[in-house]
């Protein structure tokens, strides 16, 4: 048995003792995949994919730490300027691990409802479809919801928004003067309803937010955790070390409040 296969489980203890408060929503930028892939000699598929099995642990993880909503930034409106070979197999891998969630346990015991946010008039239609039968699927659960970013820009999605509201005065739907925030938030996400980011973690040692979902995270002023490893090799303890920033936070404010 190796020292870190001791040290591991006692500080994530330790960790967890410092996650007082926990998040209701995180939304990750899974970053660092090729990256990944190149510096341990696999093809950029290969780095893919191990960045999906990692995701299927991280819900895990999520789920037993009470955390209710994950939103995965998995592929961006600017990842169609990447090598065609590569998004083939991108929207391949998301097809394949769209289908296994109606054969996954987890998903009815769990109650975890899949959907998608993004502009689904950019994904082709065996994707577009496989995503719908899965949403159709997966409706009625509650407890979980497991949101996929995908061909998925912010502005873009609220320029989108914008179009839609401003059709609706065109057609004597509403005035300008009834246009409020909340109005706004329900052409969002393609009409999920997706509460407020309370922590954005993005991997891969990249120090920034990439337009993911700004008037939920930004508008809110969610917590943001920037962490080193690549998404392939992020951990627990990485997982534990945003919540605790998050946690930390809001002790910090609960105190100044109570000042």
């Amino acid at each position: 048995m190796s020292l870190r296969s001791i040290l591991e489980p006692l500080y994530e203890d330790h960790l967890m003792r410092q996650c007082v408060f926990r998040p209701r929503h995180i939304a990750i930028i899974q970053d660092g995949n090729r990256r990944y892939a190149k510096d341990t000699g696999l093809d950029t598929a290969g780095g893919h994919r191990a960045g999906a099995d990692v995701t299927e642990k991280v819900l895990d993880w999520a789920h037993d730490l009470g955390i209710t909503h994950i939103t995965l930034y998995s592929f961006s409106t600017e990842n169609f300027n990447r090598d065609p070979a590569e998004i083939e197999s991108l929207f391949n891998l998301f097809k394949e691990k769209f289908l296994h969630v109606l054969t996954d346990e987890r998903v009815s015991k769990f109650k975890i409802c899949v959907r998608m946010v993004g502009d689904r008039t950019l994904l082709p239609d065996d994707l577009k479809k496989v995503v719908e039968i899965v949403e159709e699927a997966t409706r009625e659960n509650k407890a979980f919801v497991l949101t996929i970013a995908l061909a998925y820009g912010g502005r873009n999605e609220i320029l989108h928004a914008a179009q839609r509201i401003l059709k609706k005065v065109m057609d004597g739907c509403c005035t300008p003067e009834d246009i409020t925030s909340s109005m706004v938030e329900s052409h969002l996400h393609d009409g999920n309803d997706l509460p407020p980011v309370d922590l954005i973690i993005r991997t891969g040692n990249e120090c920034r937010t990439s337009n993911f979902l700004p008037w939920l995270a930004n508008g809110h002023e969610s917590a943001v955790y920037f962490s080193a490893p690549y998404w392939p090799m992020f951990r627990k303890i990485d997982l534990l070390r945003a919540i605790r920033v998050y946690s930390q936070r809001i002790a910090t404010g609960i105190t100044a409040r109570n000042a």
